[in-house]
This record gives structure tokens, sequence and C-alpha cells, in this order.
């Protein structure tokens, strides 16, 4: 291994590919962890492969957006070449579904938005980047997603590096034209974005070589299996998202990437009532990416507390505010809260006591609300959290009366009994407002 690249000294190494090294390494004269992509010695200096790596390089160097991995510096030693780029500690995609073979559909949809923005930056740009998959698909631990490897993309005002009638890519990821060797433009990038969210949503890729056809005839010719066949959970609007992506025909695909962020932003709103990033933390926290004391200080270095109090009550308020754009400087935007009624917030449980004395440990019984979308959830009258919720709440033994509210859906009230020491499970998916009850007339 080496020691030193540039002005970079080498901590050691993170992973090996075909054709390049990846280092995690110190440049010192700013004391900053960065990684350093080495272009592997045994590749020959004037092939395609190295004149692909170069031109990454240089895609990526031309790309400054938060949800694309930025190139620092481009070294040219000799017969090496390096690319130093940001180091960001967090997990890819694909090992991501080794820990939770489905998503939530609301992380999946964020995920996807976040990989969009970064293509539509590009493709705005005239670059293709033609290797969409979740291997090169990162989400730190601060939440934020980014896009990486752009080694075999294309830009339209260059010269392309691949013979006309071949195809470069991952076959299971690539769009119809992409497998012909036809000329490709942003809807193929859009085809692969559809595969990864189908994977996503339903544990699975849409399409699978078996004995009779191989992935890429499949692909050619075959309809998916719809993902709510093999996922209920699925919500019928982000299947059409999905189904959008990957018509066969480029056509029938969205006439812009813009449009494909517009439907996710429009999924997304009325079931994600905080700040993305955040939500993305609490699902690294809840599938055991991120400890739980880990995800508190990740979203607490961008929640200021406040506390307001009442005649009555003390109401504590985490509310994750808009901080930076840098990938660790924090989290960007805001919205998110966790209320307690009774002002107290603890490493186990959401406390709360409908009576003016602290809840013993040692009497308390559980409650754990999951809600689809999301809600507002009062207990015997008083306002206590919006979900999604990491912990259980503490309750006092006996009959509780929870209701949970959401402007866009029907209201949900249901009478509970907590026993000491249990948990008691309340799971609901929420009902839009515009569908009509059985047998109604519009």
């Amino acid at each position: 291994m080496v020691e030193r690249i540039g002005n970079c000294r080498v901590v050691g190494e993170i992973g090996s590919g075909g054709m390049a090294v990846v280092y995690k390494a110190v440049q010192e004269p700013l004391g900053r962890t960065v990684a350093i992509k080495a272009l592997k010695p045994s590749i020959a200096m004037d092939s395609q492969f190295a004149k692909r790596f170069e031109r990454e390089a240089h895609f990526m160097a031309s790309l400054q957006h938060e949800n694309i991995l930025h190139v620092i510096d481009f070294v040219k030693d000799g017969r090496s070449m390096y690319i130093i780029m940001e180091y960001v500690q967090g997990i890819d995609l694909y090992d991501l579904l080794e820990h939770s073979e489905k998503l939530p559909p609301e992380v999946a949809a964020i995920i996807a938005l976040q990989v969009c923005r970064a293509l539509d930056y590009a493709h705005f740009r005239g670059i293709i980047h033609r290797d969409i998959k979740p291997a090169n698909i990162m989400i730190s631990r601060q939440g934020e997603v980014k896009l990486m490897d752009f080694g075999i993309a294309r830009d339209e005002s260059l010269s392309d590096l691949t013979e006309t009638g071949t195809g470069l890519g991952t076959p299971s990821y690539m769009s119809p034209e992409q497998i012909l060797g036809d000329k490709l433009d942003f809807r193929s990038d859009l085809f692969s974005v559809g595969i990864v969210l189908y994977q996503m949503c339903t544990g699975q890729k849409p399409f699978v070589e078996d004995e009779s056809r191989t992935v890429m005839q499949k692909i050619r010719l075959d309809r998916y299996t719809p993902p709510r066949k093999l996922n209920p959970a699925v919500p019928r609007q982000l299947e059409r998202i999905l189904g959008r992506c990957m018509e066969k025909m480029p056509a029938n695909r969205y006439p812009t990437t813009q449009a494909l962020i517009d439907d996710l932003m429009e999924f997304l709103a009325p079931r994600v009532p905080m700040n993305y990033s955040a939500r993305l933390v609490l699902f690294l926290r809840d599938v055991g990416v991120l400890t739980d004391r880990e995800a508190d200080e990740l979203l607490a270095a961008g929640a200021p507390r406040n506390v307001r109090r009442g005649s009555k009550d003390r109401t504590l308020l985490r509310h994750v505010s808009a901080v930076g754009g840098l990938l660790f400087a924090g989290l960007v935007g805001g919205g998110f809260a966790i209320q307690s009624a009774a002002g107290r917030f603890d490493e186990d449980s959401v406390d709360f006591t409908s009576g003016s004395d602290a809840l013993s440990p040692a009497r308390a019984g559980y409650l754990r609300v999951v809600v689809d979308p999301w809600a507002e959830v009062s207990i015997d009258g008083q306002k206590v959290a919006t979900t999604p919720i990491a912990r259980a709440i503490a309750l006092s033994p006996g009959v509780h009366y929870v209701k949970l509210s959401n402007p866009y859906h029907r209201e949900h009230q249901q009478r509970v009994r907590i026993r000491t020491g249990e948990t008691e499970l309340v799971e609901v998916e929420l009902q839009p407002l515009h569908v009509l009850d059985e047998g109604a007339t519009p």
C-alpha cells in the first residue's frame, strides 16, 4: 500500500474493484479526511480504462451538487492516477438493503428523490450517468444521499468511449435501449432509477434471469410483477411513479427529470412532515446502522432545544432546523419535532402521564405507534408526538384513548388497555380524505 499520494497521508484501504483501489487518507495541510480512488498499476495508462478514469475525474469535478460525491483533486504521477474525493462516513444502498430487505415507502422515495436531484443537475449539463444502481448510492450517517461513480458516464458534447452497438453498465439495472446499444439520453437513467426504487420497495429486482430468459431479454421484452403484489404496503401513487420510470419506450417515461422529482415530492409531502435527512437518520437507527446514542447526537447537532412553559405543563420541542449545506455540517432544513406532554424525553421511551405525578418505571406499560403515512398522536386528549416515533410511549396502566390526526387523511381513534411491563402496538394505515367509503356516491 502506498503511504502518500500528493499532499495526503494514506491511512488504510477501504475497498478494491476491478479497475481501482480506494484508500482512506488525511489531507495534511487541512487535516481533513478524504477518500482516494487509485487506478490499479496493472492498467495501462493509454487504455480505455485509464481514459474513463480520467474522464470520471473531470465529470465529477464539474458537478458541484450536494447529492453528488465531490472531487477535491486529480493527481497524475508517472504511471499512476488518483482521484481525491470527499470522504463519506455511512453505508451504500447495496449494503443497506442487506440490513433491511424492504425499505418503508417514504424512505425509498426520499432516497430516489435525492438521486433524481443529482441526476437533474447532471442531465442539465448534458451528462448521463449510465450506471445507476444501489452500490453507487451512498447514504451518510447524517442522512445525506450521494450519487457516486461516474466512470462510464457520457457527456453529450464529447465523443463516447463506448463503441456503437455495445452497452456498458450493470445488466440488472440497464434500460432496454442501453442493452441494445442505442444512443442514450437522460431517460435511460430514469429507467434505472425505477428499477432501484422497485427493489427498495419490494426487496426484489423487477427483472431476474431464469432458465428461459436472460435478465437483459426480460428487461427488453417482459413485464415485471406489480410491486403491490410483492408488498401490499407500497402505495398506489408510488407504484405509478416507478411504473412510469420503467416504461419500455423512452417516449412513455417522464419527459424531464424534474417531472419525476415533482411527482416524488407530491408523494412525500403528506407522508413526511419532517426534514428528509432526519427521517433517514431515524431509519438508519431503526435498522441498526446507527445506535440510539449516535442518532440522537446527529439529530441534536442540528436541533436547538426550546422549552415552552404554559400554565399547566411544559412542552419540550426538539426541532431539526436548517443548518449548512455541507455533508458533515449537520442536517439541512427543518420540521422534525418530538413533543412530550410531560416535558421529559429520556433514552428509553417517551414518558406520558396524564396526572401531575411522574410515572414510576416499575408501574409503567408501553405503547408503540406505527402509522402510514404519519400522524400527530394524542392520548387522552393531549398531544404527545408526531410519528414516526422511534421509542415506545410510557403510560400508566389502564384504559387510554388514542387519536391519530393527519390533515390529508381521515382521523383514527382507538381505545387501548395498557398493562404494567407490557407493550401494546397500535399499527394503522390512514385513509386519504379523497377515498370514498364503499358504496358511497361521488
